[in-house]
């Protein structure tokens, strides 16, 4: 039954004559994958090829505030523009096959409470992702986090070496692609080394099928005050992800820095 509702779906925008499996990815983390960047009318355009998983466990266009429907979210004015839609279009593009978004992060987030022994966005995050493999197969997990944890990069490490390491478990996939960015370069913290040493972390990190996107050239949202980006910003940083996944993909290859 649901696979002939996504064949309802799809058939109107043309985008194919027999039903399609979703290329599913996770999007998590928090507030810049959330979306913080100023809504502009290209953030109401439905984007092409892409798709979000809604409250109802179906899958819609995807258009405007794609982390709307997550399950932790905080109030939906504060849900903007993040990374996952402009990466979503540049990925659907260059495979030729619809993306299917699960969207499910919360501003303000530490890693712990992600993962570990209080950590439970995670378990919220995994029910959906469940439900939407109904429509297809999971391609990738893209994070984007660590404002939050920027004091401590030792322990930062360790808990993302976790967090990857239950995804993949509870999928079933030891190879699954686990895209996850640099967070702002400008110095937001107000602490003489800034954010350099957590992203020198990110950078290092060795991890199998994993890859590191860079911040590097991106803008603030307000000020050098703000560790949010911008809307462009967020794009380019979206535009990023893509291109990371589709070389991880084609390189199978271990951490690299684009």
């Amino acid at each position: 039954m649901k696979r002939l509702l996504l064949l309802f779906v799809l058939l109107p925008l043309g985008l194919a004559a027999q039903p399609q499996r979703l290329q599913l990815v996770l999007c998590i983390g928090q507030s810049n994958m959330a979306g913080r960047g100023p809504l502009d009318a290209a953030a109401r355009d439905t984007l092409p090829g892409v798709f979000l998983f809604n409250a109802e466990g179906r899958f819609e266009p995807a258009a405007g505030l794609l982390n709307r429907y997550s399950s932790v979210r905080k109030e939906l004015g504060m849900q903007r523009v993040g990374p996952a839609g402009s990466f979503a279009v540049a990925f659907a593009a260059a495979t030729g096959r619809p993306v299917g978004l699960v969207v499910n992060a919360r501003g303000g987030t530490s890693i712990d409470e992600w993962v570990g022994p209080q950590g439970r966005l995670l378990d919220s995050a995994m029910v959906r992702l469940r439900a939407a493999q109904e429509w297809g197969e999971v391609v990738a997990v893209l994070w984007h986090q660590g404002e939050a944890d920027a004091r401590h990069p030792e322990r930062y490490e360790a808990r993302l070496r976790e967090l990857v390491g239950r995804l993949r478990a509870e999928l079933g996939n030891p190879h699954l692609p686990f895209v996850f960015g640099e967070i702002a370069r400008w110095n937001w913290t107000g602490r003489p080394e800034g954010t350099a040493p957590f992203n020198a972390m990110l950078r290092a990190l060795r991890l199998p099928w994993s890859v590191c996107v860079s911040s590097e050239g991106l803008c603030p949202m307000k000020d050098e005050t703000d560790p949010h980006f911008s809307a462009a910003s967020q794009r380019e940083l979206g535009v990023r992800y893509a291109a990371a996944l589709l070389q991880l993909q084609s390189e199978n290859q271990s951490v690299k820095t684009f």
